[in-house]
């Protein structure tokens, strides 16, 4: 990954991977919103999980979280995780990735880069405040996603 890369084009674009857990317990699920910039002077990730996502557990119970990138070598891997659910058994051992446990939060070898993030903020997204397609499409049948805001206090590089 290039540093001069527009950073703002990873999760559309590239695609990442969202880990909540410890090294006995834990879930990846592929994500492709999310932001990256500054709250409360700090230095933030923004991600979004439906509480039908069995990753949303694991966030409700972690006070930290990862946020991976990938090339595209993963790109179906990530796919795999994706439409996978880790309720229904061990999705990642039928990938090509190796969990790496950190000192705080769980991520995966293969990945060009990890923030690892510290939850500091929570809140449900308010059907009543978006637009009426968004209402009438994407939650049409299902709850709003849960927003969380982690502060990032490591980037870390794990090699495979």
């Amino acid at each position: 990954m290039k540093i001069s890369e527009d950073v703002f084009s990873w999760f559309g674009k590239k695609w990442a991977l969202l880990t909540a857990g410890t090294k006995e317990s834990f879930n990846t699920m592929t994500i492709s919103w999310g932001g990256m910039g500054t709250l409360w002077g700090k230095p933030v990730v923004t991600v979004y999980v439906k509480p039908i996502r069995y990753t949303w557990q694991f966030m409700e119970k972690s006070d930290v979280f990862t946020v991976s990138f990938y090339s595209e070598d993963f790109r179906q891997d990530l796919t795999l995780l994706g439409e996978l659910s880790g309720r229904d058994g061990d999705k990642i051992s039928r990938t090509k990735l190796t969990p790496a446990f950190l000192a705080e939060g769980v991520s995966f070898r293969e990945a060009e880069i990890t923030l690892v993030c510290k939850k500091i903020y929570a809140q449900d997204l308010d059907r009543g405040a978006m637009p009426e397609n968004v209402r009438n499409t994407i939650y049409a049948t299902e709850a709003p996603h849960r927003m969380y805001v982690g502060e990032v206090v490591g980037v870390v590089r794990p090699e495979a």
